[in-house]
This record gives structure tokens, sequence and C-alpha cells, in this order.
């Protein structure tokens, strides 16, 4: 029963993780592109996103009451596989390729999402951290 509800609490976390990285990629598109050009918009957002999701997980552990390593590792794991899982299938639904889904991870052109992904594994432990509980 725990169980079951720390795998719910997560998933709605991971769901507003999401919305906010919507919301990033429409203010990168519609406002930081314009006003920097691509390569500084990247930074600036994948920088942006990497805070996002480290203070939802910081403002998050309290409902989920965990302190112990394991099941934040876990977590952080869950939503690596989530955001994977979703980044893949929306870019396959929009006729990209595996060549062009996987540029995402060179670094090429200011784009820093593998800090974001490594963020998104490493944010629960690391607030837990920042929290002072492990």
């Amino acid at each position: 029963m725990v169980a079951r509800m720390i795998v719910v609490r997560s998933l709605i976390i991971w769901f507003v993780i999401l919305m906010l990285a919507i919301a990033n990629g429409v203010l990168r598109e519609s406002l930081l592109v314009p006003l920097l050009g691509v390569p500084a918009s990247l930074v600036l957002s994948g920088i942006l996103l990497s805070l996002l999701i480290l203070c939802v997980a910081y403002l998050s552990l309290p409902w989920l009451k965990l302190h112990r390593p394991l099941p934040l590792w876990l977590i952080g794991v869950g939503w690596l596989a989530l955001t994977l899982a979703f980044e893949f299938a929306f870019g396959f639904w929009q006729g990209k390729s595996w060549p062009e889904l996987l540029e995402a991870y060179t670094f090429k052109g200011g784009n820093i999402w593998v800090v974001v992904i490594a963020v998104t594994v490493l944010a629960p432990r690391l607030a837990a951290r920042l929290r002072g509980w492990v």
C-alpha cells in the first residue's frame, strides 16, 4: 500500500516536471531563440529546466516522505525512464528519425539535454541532501 502511494506520488511529480519542461520549451522557442539565437537559448533553457527539476524535487520530498538513499535513487531512475520514453515517443510521433533524436545527446549547437537528463536522475537524491536528510 505504501509503495503504491509512493509510485503514484512520484508519477504525479514527474507529470508536474513534464508540464514545466513543455512550458520551458515554449518559452525557449517563442522568446529566447528570437532574442538570443539557438545555441544560447538551448544552454539557458537547459539550465532553467535543470533548476526547475531540482526545485520540484526539493519541494515534493516532504510529500513523498522518503529519507533513505535507495528509494530516492529509484525515483530518479523512474523519472529518467519516463522522460526518455516520453522524449522518444514524442519524437517518433513527430516523424523524427533515430539520428535526429539522438542528436540531442551530443552537446551539438549548445544543446545540454544530457545535463538535464543527469539532473533528472539525480534530483531526488540531491534534494534530500540539500534538505540534510541523507
